[in-house]
């Protein structure tokens, strides 16, 4: 299991280092693009940002999740590269056909989405739907082979030529909305054109073994796309029932979730490679478990350091018009935090070739997300929106589970899941109770109760020998790695 953990925690820090690099230097840059764009603007691109994403997962129509399966039932190199060009020769066609059909009615179709006739705005939106939808496919033949490398030096590429091109839009050019969307994914447009060179043996139009991979991926699609919905729903529904400014505030306290998101961003890329990799049913359903308990300390404790400091937080990285963000601060991040639980039972799904059991899932998520945005967001605002995205991951969670448990049984560590979310519940929740919420004394009391949770966590004996020798291991194999890169420089 030492193994399997190492192999997780390098893809995930390779998968994460571009994402925590954009999202540094987004919290830098925040301040910049809160006080060039208005509420109604900042509103408008992310609404428009979240619709184009789930406008991708239908055009992938599965392939994705098909593909970085079917490329571990077969080890022949020659088979995995057909099962690629399959994936991608696909994905470009349907891509590219729905691009140029939007295009043809990007006005119409703006004001129908957004309430606002912008053709412009919607025609840069399509571009970064084609772009953003087969560089997610060419992101996933680097994450199966594990070329971790490769994966980093583009996904960085496209972080600094995206920052650089959208302050060059939004600020000097002040192109406002278009200036933003744009900025986000030309570059991506660049980087795809870069990996499709450096990938050319696996592209191809070999859609004719595409059958079976639909049969696996198209069960994925509607339940994606009701799992993405609950991160347009809440937009759509603030846009329309309490205007762009609410939007637009709502939006900002997504992004000042970043430390959650690319936490569960990394985990959701070095995931189901890792996951589907291992052959052995037992040592899988033991490895499943293990990370589960362990997700749960890891992406809790970033969550308590969103919650218990909030508002430090977001008063010097936003403009005083998004101050409002706050409110909403700690529920958003606790739904991203429980998406990724939720990935956890989709690998299982997939393992057991039961993807079937996705959509209801899904389904009763989004339900219980709509009803809950009905009911809470008039009393509560975008607080109302943040409880509403938590509860709806929890109950997905839940109904997934449920569905799953015949066809692939998990042993999950149910008092140790229990004990370590005492642990992070207590402190976060004592600290929003009990120490003050403003001064320089708030800001010290709280940050020093966060360094309460390992040591409550070591306290009431919650790591097993074999994860103390494991985590010795880790560190000890961090530090060989920095001494020799010290040595050789």
């Amino acid at each position: 299991m030492a193994a399997l953990v190492q192999r997780l925690v390098a893809s995930g820090a390779a998968y994460q280092t571009a994402s925590l690099v954009s999202a540094g230097l987004g919290a830098l840059l925040l301040p910049v693009y809160t006080r060039s764009l208005t509420t109604g603007d900042y509103g408008l691109a992310e609404t428009l940002l979240t619709y184009l994403i789930l406008a991708s997962i239908p055009l992938r129509m599965g392939l994705q999740e098909a593909f970085v399966r079917f490329w571990f039932d077969d080890e022949d190199p020659e088979r995995q590269r057909r099962v690629a060009k399959i994936a991608s020769g696909s994905v470009l066609v349907t891509t590219t056909i729905a691009s140029l059909l939007a295009l043809a009615f990007a006005g119409p179709l703006s004001e129908l989405l957004l309430d606002e006739r912008d053709a412009t705005l919607f025609g840069f939106g399509v571009l970064g739907l084609w772009s953003f939808t087969n560089l997610e496919i060419a992101y996933a033949m680097l994450r199966v082979e594990e070329r971790r490398r490769t994966y980093l030096i583009a996904t960085l590429i496209n972080v600094f030529l995206t920052i650089a091109l959208t302050l060059v839009l939004v600020v000097w050019l002040d192109a406002g909305a278009r200036g933003y969307v744009a900025g986000n994914y030309v570059a991506s447009a660049f980087v795809l054109f870069g990996l499709w060179w450096l990938l050319r043996d696996r592209l191809g139009f070999a859609i004719s073994g595409v059958r079976p991979l639909l049969r696996f991926g198209g069960p994925t699609i509607p339940a994606d796309m009701a799992v993405f919905a609950l991160n347009v729903v809440d937009r759509a529904y603030l846009l329309q029932t309490q205007g762009k400014a609410a939007a637009g505030v709502y939006a900002v306290s997504v992004k000042l979730s970043t430390a959650v998101i690319v936490a569960v961003r990394g985990f959701q890329l070095a995931w189901p490679p890792l996951a589907y990799s291992i052959v052995d049913d037992d040592e899988a359903r033991r490895f499943y478990a293990r990370v589960t308990t362990w997700y749960v300390v890891v992406v809790g404790s970033v969550g308590a350091a969103l919650t218990l400091p909030g508002q430090w937080l977001v008063a010097p990285l936003v403009a005083p018009s998004f101050r409002e963000a706050e409110e909403a601060l700690a529920w958003v991040a606790l739904g991203w935090a429980g998406y990724g639980l939720f990935l956890v039972f989709v690998v299982i799904a997939g393992r057991a070739k039961v993807t079937v059991t996705q959509l209801p899932a899904a389904l009763v998520g989004l339900v219980i997300n709509v009803g809950l945005l009905v009911l809470l967001v008039d009393p509560l605002g975008i607080a109302g929106a943040g409880i509403a995205l938590g509860a709806s991951y929890l109950a997905m969670m839940v109904v997934l589970g449920l569905l799953t448990r015949r066809s692939f049984a998990v042993p999950f560590e149910w008092l140790r899941l229990a004990h370590a979310i005492a642990v992070l519940a207590g402190v976060a929740v004592a600290g929003e109770l009990l120490l003050p919420d403003e001064g320089v004394l708030g800001f010290v009391l709280r940050s020093l109760a966060l360094g309460t949770i390992p040591l409550a966590l070591a306290i009431t004996s919650f790591t097993t020998p074999d994860e103390r020798a494991m985590l010795r291991a880790l560190k000890g194999g961090v530090l060989g790695r920095v001494s020799a890169a010290i040595g050789r420089s």
